[in-house]
């Protein structure tokens, strides 16, 4: 059958298939394609879902409380003066055609990445200060810094092959596809192999990988399937087409109370959306600007003055549901040490103060009452975008749109899809837009976005400050932790008064799985995180067939098999359930959820 556009789609296999040689297939369904299965190139979290997948990391992130814990490496040592690093890789690790995997392929990931292609883009900001990455031998992997690196040992960058992706050259990195070719699965060395699937496609299957080291999965199959809305996915869930379904909004997640077999929720999640402006689009090469942004723009009084007009709490009331707190800076206070709040009155809905200061900064009311540039000349219409896979992200900038408005601003909105938008931001031909990101547990990551070295790459809101770029340098390689947090509170308030980012809200995720058919969904982290989309594969490796679930083997915060409407709180303790009553309640203060990947799904920002 067809779905909202979709080609046909595997139809799912009960858990508990009568035919014994039926494969145990989990289907979930996903608001967004995979840009890349390229690790070096993709920036949508699905992408990074896929790759976790995939591929092993250095260390892992404990399901619970996201504590380091061994992984490829099962020990580290560093010296007196944290420039040189001693991993310790396993040696019982083989990739899924057979051969070792040994420090000699972390050794070459590591190196691609400090070389000048995509790999640094992407994941340069980790080996902040590594010069060299050697493998004396197949289990001893060494990191030489020029400097310390305040993140280590936590390096979240996907392991690939070197006897494949050596035969990958510079060039062909930039478009290489990592898909499965000529019938052959991807070579990883993860709990999955990709099987079947490519990018931007609306279908990815995986199989089992039986000989994993961490122990084979309890399922046979995994199946996503891209829907370009939340209403048939969410149907697909009811009528038993799909397992789970991820990113749908709080009143999918209400609608689904009393829905037998059925557990969901609005999951804790470390991100938030913003309205980005165009700070100054520029050509790399020449420094010239490009993309014609609206002169306003470029201007950090006008950027910051609009911030006042925006009314976050009508946002997270009426966009969102109530699924949300209204945003700030660009370090959630899900991660409450490294977080800065502003002063109040700088975050409170006041056109009054908007208008006054754009009166202050030269923005006047001409006679026709439309604001004027400083010189006298129209400010003319701002061109917005929102991303039409995402009603969100449209009424956020329709709202945005009306204050502009109510100040004497003209704008336009235009809906484009993700992948164009991302085209659009590159180019500079835009004013503003709406997007957002998932904040790792360590703020690295977040926090070079805004440096002026992500011009042109990871960069969206071509934003650039000499201080800010200083202080970036200086925090990544501070050992010292209160002098680092307080580096990284400096940085957000440069970047919430500079105003490249209009926060709107914190977001929270909607998520639900059929509890009848699957268990053992564990809680990233404990209690109230995401059963899937977190940092690692634990849910993927303990989920099993509702009826083999047991005690899930003794692990907490798990889903439990469930027959009815989600009367119980499937092992989830105060996490947000649907079913026997139980409150919608927001939980994104406090714990340290980690989601190392850049942007969210069509709904919890792209």
């Amino acid at each position: 059958m067809l779905l909202g556009g979709l080609v046909p789609v595997l139809m799912p296999v009960a858990a508990a298939a009568e035919d014994g040689d039926e494969p145990v297939r989990f289907t979930a369904a996903i608001m967004n394609e995979v840009d890349s299965f390229n690790p070096f190139l993709g920036i949508e979290v699905e992408s990074y879902e896929m790759w976790a997948l995939t591929y092993d990391f250095l260390v892992d992130l404990a399901v619970d409380d996201l504590a380091v814990e061994p992984s490829l490496a099962t020990e580290w040592e560093t010296s007196e003066d944290g420039l040189t690093w001693t991993f310790t890789i396993r040696d019982d690790v083989t990739w899924s055609d057979g051969e070792p995997l040994t420090a000699d392929d972390l050794a070459f990931t590591y190196g691609r990445v400090l070389g000048k292609g995509p790999e640094r883009a992407t994941w340069g900001s980790w080996l902040a200060g590594v010069e060299e990455v050697t493998a004396p031998d197949p289990t001893t992997l060494v990191l030489e810094l020029k400097r310390p690196n305040a993140v280590l040992p936590l390096v979240p960058i996907p392991i690939v092959p070197e006897h494949v992706w050596s035969e990958v050259d510079g060039e062909e990195m930039k478009t290489f596809a990592a898909e499965p070719t000529g019938g052959q699965p991807v070579v990883g060395s993860g709990p999955f192999r990709l099987v079947e699937g490519t990018a931007g496609g609306s279908t990815y299957r995986f199989e089992a990988n039986e000989d994993y080291w961490k122990g084979a999965p309890h399922v046979d199959e995994l199946v996503f399937r891209v829907f370009k809305s939340e209403d048939p996915a969410v149907q697909a869930l009811i009528k038993g087409e799909v397992d789970y379904v991820e990113g749908i909004s709080a009143l999918q997640v209400k609608s689904l109370e009393g829905q037998d077999g059925i557990l969901a929720r609005n999951a804790a999640s470390p991100g938030f959306d913003e309205i980005a402006f165009n700070a100054g689009s520029i050509d790399l090469e020449t420094g010239e600007p490009i993309g014609d942004p609206n002169p306003a723009v470029l201007d950090p009084d006008f950027r910051y003055a609009l911030g006042f007009a925006v009314d976050r709490q009508r946002l997270v009331d009426t966009v969102y549901q109530g699924a949300g707190s209204a945003g700030s800076t660009i370090v959630p206070p899900f991660y409450e040490e490294y977080h800065w709040e502003p002063p109040a009155e700088e975050l409170a809905y006041d056109p009054d103060r908007a208008a006054e200061l754009l009166d202050e900064a030269g923005y006047t009311l001409g006679d026709d009452g439309r604001r004027t540039l400083p010189d006298g000349s129209p400010i003319g219409t701002l061109r917005l975008f929102a991303r039409v896979d995402s009603a969100t992200s449209t009424d956020v900038m329709t709202y945005f749109s009306e204050w502009l408005a109510d100040l004497g601003i003209d704008s336009e909105v235009t809906t484009v899809e993700s992948s164009k938008l991302t085209d659009i931001i590159l180019e500079g031909t835009f004013d503003a837009f709406e997007w957002g990101w998932f904040v790792d547990a360590d703020p690295t990551s977040m926090l070079s976005y805004m440096t002026c070295d992500q011009l042109g790459a990871w960069s969206d809101s071509w934003y650039c400050d000499e201080e800010y770029d200083a202080l970036f340098e200086q925090q990544g390689a501070e050992l010292d932790h209160e002098t680092r947090v307080g580096q990284i509170h400096r940085m957000q308030e440069i970047v919430f008064r500079d105003a490249p980012y209009l926060l709107t809200v914190y977001n929270s995720t909607g998520q639900a799985v059929r509890s009848d058919r699957f268990a053992c969904l564990q809680a990233q982290p404990s209690p109230d995180g995401l059963w899937l989309f977190q940092q690692g594969t634990h849910s993927y490796r303990s989920m099993r067939p509702a009826d083999e679930a047991g005690d899930c083997d003794g692990a907490t915060d798990a889903t439990e098999a469930s027959g009815g409407g989600g009367s119980d709180d499937g092992g989830i303790g105060t996490g947000v359930l649907v079913g026997g009553g139980v409150a919608l309640v927001l939980l994104l203060a406090g714990g340290t959820l980690v989601a190392l990947r850049r942007r969210g799904t069509a709904e919890d920002r792209e």
